[in-house]
């Protein structure tokens, strides 16, 4: 049994950073919401499936969609937290960052009736002094760590220490961190993990990585956002060539590509599970491990006898901002 977790943005096509200089978010609320539309799509196709994912939904999405939020929950799948309004969390300072998260886990607990555990940042713009903020906010999991160096966004949390499992650390006494997988061949450095890689590589060598990725660490997470089963959305003018072409690569491609890799998931048993089930599961299975007694069904293939825990940075050592 091999977990799968296929995980879901939710954030409208105009609030993403490669648009931020055509949209600012003084402009957003006159600008015609497609997030709705487009998260449906992803609803529909993993109901086809009977696949129960997780959605990190922005704050402000859920504000202006609540019955998204509901939609999304009546599909048994779980709600997380995107933060509120999709700033990079390394430009705010902690004060900022920790009202941003409690601002946004409050709406979504309000409209969804449950507990929001779960946390991932904006372009995956974190680093360990905001990552320790979480938890003292009650997030029982992160997913904003990218090991990709090249990419000019993602956040640095640095050395995590020893694994507990293949791409989760402890981040916590209460909290794990779920790492992005990064494939590494030759000398090349090779995301895996969804998103604008999902649209630019060749279909058949992403799954081939994701294949090396379930032999290595004998699980799969990946990420996509909604506003990419949107190919319909507004193509606008005066973007740099850098930024247009990471935002709209092969947008059509994304739905087909992603069943074809559901498909290969499917013939190779993946459990589709939420994230914070997956989670969960880890921790329960490093305490039976540590425990002596026996490791839970569904982890049984990833977990293993964790290295002493590192000491975790108490969130009460973030500098108070302001």
């Amino acid at each position: 049994m091999i977990p799968a977790l296929l995980t879901f943005d939710i954030e409208d096509w105009f609030q993403v950073e490669n648009l931020r200089p055509l949209f600012p978010p003084a402009s957003w609320e006159a600008i015609p919401r497609r997030v709705a539309d487009a998260t449906r799509r992803v609803l529909r196709l993993l109901a086809e499936h009977q696949i129960r994912s997780t959605f990190f939904v922005l704050g402000w999405v859920a504000e202006r969609e609540p019955e998204l939020v509901h939609e999304i929950a009546a599909g048994g799948h779980e709600i997380a937290c995107h933060g509120y309004g999709h700033v990079l969390p390394m430009q705010l300072t902690p004060l900022q960052f920790r009202d941003d998260v409690v601002r946004a886990k409050t709406i979504l607990e309000e409209i969804g009736g449950k507990e929001v555990v779960g946390y991932r940042a904006p372009s995956f713009s974190l680093d360990r002094e905001r990552l320790a903020i979480l938890e003292d906010c009650g997030f029982h999991y992160d997913s904003s760590h990218h090991p990709f160096a090249l990419h000019d966004r993602y956040g640095r949390l640095g050395d995590l220490g020893p694994p507990i499992a293949p791409g989760v650390y402890a981040a916590g006494e209460r909290m794990v961190e779920l790492e992005l997988p990064v494939e590494h061949v030759g000398g090349l450095a090779l995301p895996v993990s969804g998103g604008g890689y999902f649209r630019l590589y060749p279909a058949a060598l992403f799954r081939s990585l994701v294949a090396r990725t379930i032999a290595r660490r004998g699980s799969y997470l990946m990420y996509l956002h909604s506003w990419e089963f949107d190919p319909g959305q507004p193509r606008v003018q005066g973007l740099a060539p850098t930024r247009a072409a990471r935002h709209y690569v092969n947008l059509s491609r994304t739905a087909p590509r992603m069943r074809q890799l559901i498909a290969m998931l499917e013939r190779r048993a993946a459990r589709f599970m939420t994230a914070s089930e997956f989670a969960g599961a880890i921790r329960r299975s490093v305490t039976a491990l540590t425990q002596g007694r026996r490791v839970p069904p569904e982890t049984s293939a990833v977990a293993r006898p964790p290295a002493e825990l590192p000491p975790c940075d108490s969130p009460q050592s973030a500098p108070k901002a302001g």
